[in-house]
């Protein structure tokens, strides 16, 4: 009796350890310091509040500060695939960092779901270097095209344009020129840098040019110095922005002087707004919910949106490349992730609903934008 008993036991525990996995391991970089801090800090924010599993099994994650420097970003991903031996990475939060980590995720054969905007990220589509990239933040075009239905429907005919001189900026010069063609004009085009502390220079030459609107193509804080700029030197026009000045530090730095801005957003931003049957709005009020009992009212971003949505995109991954059969903490098992990844359907996050394919490694459509404007100092759907 005692071995059968004995035998029983074995048996159960090796079933057990046969259905059981290792823990899913995910790394972070994220900008909490440096130029995009108010960036990383939003989206530190929501990931305090991810839960400890993904797909059913536990999960850790190890986090890390790039200070807003591509070569730190670069240092911290070598050294979560080598020494932390992640299954994922999410971030990092700006253009330039993401597509310096590319040749490291190439090499290591490690998925990253980066927090930054640009399409250069993941496209173009099929390249060898971005097989393993994808990305939440909706591609600048789908945002560009808001931007200029809305110029159309004011009826504005030229444009401005001052962006941050990198890749985000670059990015969005050439999709926002993309949608517009000559409808509406671009009759002047300057750029600055994250940390400039003056651009009195380069908004003197756009109010010269005396367009009907400007585009501000930055994100985070700095993207209210060119606003300042034109506001105290009387420029009276329209002034968009792009969806990446989403943080409270933003209303914050720009005060008074960004009242009125418009700008294409995520519809998490203003999730308490959103008509009844807009595709995220269920899902964007279940997160606004627990954000703002974590941060109080108000408080949550585009970029909060974008972490959580990381999160579930990884819960849905993780859950389907588990019935691969291969370990996590494998190079099998961070393949089948990545495949899994790029076969998601329909999944609705709170910035839009996800269709991630071989041949789009974002996967938002329409659903994923909306108008918003800067009104008593708060982000608030729809124009003024």
């Amino acid at each position: 009796m005692k071995t059968k008993l004995r035998l029983a036991a074995a048996m159960a525990l090796a079933i057990m350890a046969f259905g059981a996995h290792a823990d899913i391991t995910i790394g972070v970089d994220l900008s909490t310091t440096g130029p995009a801090a108010s960036i990383g800090t939003q989206s530190m924010n929501a990931i305090r509040l991810w839960p400890d599993t993904l797909g059913g099994q536990p999960a850790k994650y190890v986090i890390l500060d790039d200070g807003t420097d591509v070569s730190t970003a670069v240092k911290n991903f070598r050294k979560l695939t080598s020494e932390n031996k992640v299954d994922a990475i999410v971030g990092p939060n700006v253009t330039p960092a993401a597509l310096a980590a590319l040749d490291v995720l190439q090499e290591t054969g490690t998925p990253m779901v980066a927090l930054a905007a640009s399409a250069s990220i993941v496209t173009p589509a099929g390249d060898p270097k971005r097989r393993w990239a994808f990305k939440l933040p909706q591609n600048d075009a789908l945002m560009a095209g808001a931007l200029v239905e809305d110029m159309r429907r004011r009826g504005i005919k030229t444009v401005g344009v001052i962006g941050f001189a990198d890749s985000y900026g670059e990015g969005w010069a050439k999709e926002f020129a993309a949608a517009a063609g000559d409808n509406p004009k671009i009759v002047a085009q300057e750029t600055f840098q994250r940390n400039d502390q003056s651009v009195t220079g380069q908004v003197l030459k756009l109010i010269v040019a005396k367009p009907d609107a400007v585009l501000i193509a930055g994100s985070g804080t700095p993207a209210a110095l060119p606003q300042k700029t034109l506001v105290g030197r009387g420029y009276k026009g329209l002034i968009y922005q792009t969806h990446g000045i989403g943080t409270l530090e933003f209303l914050q730095v720009g005060g008074k002087d960004v009242e009125g801005t418009l700008f294409p957003t995520g519809p998490g931003v203003v999730a308490r707004e959103l008509p009844a049957n807009h595709a995220a709005r269920k899902v964007a009020l279940e997160f606004a919910d627990r954000y703002e009992a974590r941060y109080g009212p108000n408080t949550l971003t585009q970029f909060a949106g974008d972490a959580w949505g990381a999160w579930m995109l990884l819960d849905s991954a993780v859950g389907r490349a588990l019935k691969s059969g291969a370990k996590p903490g494998t190079p099998e098992f961070r393949a089948a992730l990545r495949d899994a990844i790029e076969s998601t359907r329909d999944l609705t996050v709170p910035n839009g609903v996800l269709n991630i394919s071989p041949s789009d490694h974002q996967g938002f459509d329409e659903r994923a934008r909306v108008m918003a404007t800067i009104k008593d100092g708060k982000f608030a759907y729809g124009q003024n």
